[in-house]
């Protein structure tokens, strides 16, 4: 019997990285899940298809986000499908993890570049749990996807962790509103982590990839599975007395 066996989640950005990751494992403890995309079909459809060839649920939605309307476009899409999956309908995870980079400093930023990561890092949060509150069934759980960036200065990614930063005060206002419900809402906040967002500099280089490592207390660069094992157990009845918290996901870095 797996740990979230009758439970529906929804992950945004579900298909790759790090949500393909949340998404393959929350599937392995038991819930049905919801891969939410924006425009890779083939990708969210690959891992929809990985997803029931090991056993388990996942049915793909697509909506875009950072654009106005996205939050009622992606729950329109999740209402439409998940009778078929699990009878009953409703939710019980909402994963926020899609997100945008934003590699501008202050003087180069622009001001469509910083309504952009924050429509989409954000606003698209923000409405996703609004809208989602009367899906949301009493006992669930929020987990929402910050990054370490939150806590450090990084002048070239100001905007980026500004958002982050903006998440993580989302986060402990949720879970202070939504405690009488028995809902928890939790912030995990990853370091640098191997995914295909940066291949372009850190794979198949060895000093990139030292370098990299060195700044995580535990000597190496993260996973996608590393932060999914815990938005995992974030996700579990184990976790039900932790609410409000940010969890730091970067193996120790800037210690």
């Amino acid at each position: 019997m797996g740990a979230l066996d009758g439970k529906v989640a929804l992950v945004t950005g579900g298909s790759r990285g790090i949500g393909r990751a949340i998404t393959e494992r929350l599937a392995r403890d038991g819930a049905v899940v919801a891969v939410a995309y924006a425009r890779d079909r083939a990708a969210a459809d690959e891992v929809v298809t990985r997803v029931r060839d090991t056993g388990g649920r996942a049915f793909a939605i697509q909506a875009e986000l950072g654009v106005p309307g996205d939050a009622a476009r992606l729950w329109a899409a999740f209402d439409a499908q998940v009778e078929a999956h699990a009878p009953g309908g409703g939710v019980d995870i909402i994963v926020n993890n899609a997100g945008i980079g934003c590699d501008r400093d202050l003087a180069s930023l622009t001001e469509a570049e910083f309504d952009q990561v924050f429509a989409v890092n954000v606003r698209a949060p923000f409405f996703i749990v609004q809208h989602g509150l009367k899906r949301l069934r009493d006992g669930g759980r929020i987990i929402n996807i910050s990054s370490g960036a939150a806590r450090l200065a990084m002048p070239n990614g100001i905007a980026y962790g500004s958002t982050k930063g903006a998440l993580d005060t989302f986060t402990l206002n949720l879970a202070k509103e939504l405690g009488a419900r028995g809902i928890t809402a939790n912030s995990v906040a990853p370091g640098i982590i191997d995914t295909d967002i940066n291949a372009g500099w850190l794979r198949d280089n060895p000093e990139a990839q030292a370098n990299a490592g060195a700044l995580a207390a535990l000597g190496r660069v993260g996973q996608p599975e590393d932060v999914a094992d815990i938005v995992a157990f974030l996700a579990s009845d184990d976790a039900r007395w932790v609410t409000g918290r940010v969890v730091d996901a970067t193996g120790g870095s800037g210690l």
